[in-house]
């Protein structure tokens, strides 16, 4: 199952920086896009604040 983020995103770029298959771009929050996700979570554990979650 693919992580998503909430709208609790900063927009600080840690997560896709984490991104071992580059799946999250950059917008006024940051996404996750669901084909290229392989639910590893390290952008999860690289988040401040907490915004990626499985979906």
């Amino acid at each position: 199952m693919a992580y998503i983020i909430s709208d609790a995103c900063i927009a600080c770029g840690a997560c896709a920086e984490n991104c071992p298959v580059s799946a999250i771009s950059e917008g006024d929050i940051y996404k996750i896009d669901p084909e290229t996700c392989i639910s590893c979570g390290a952008c999860a554990d690289s988040c401040p604040v907490g915004a990626p979650s499985e979906e």
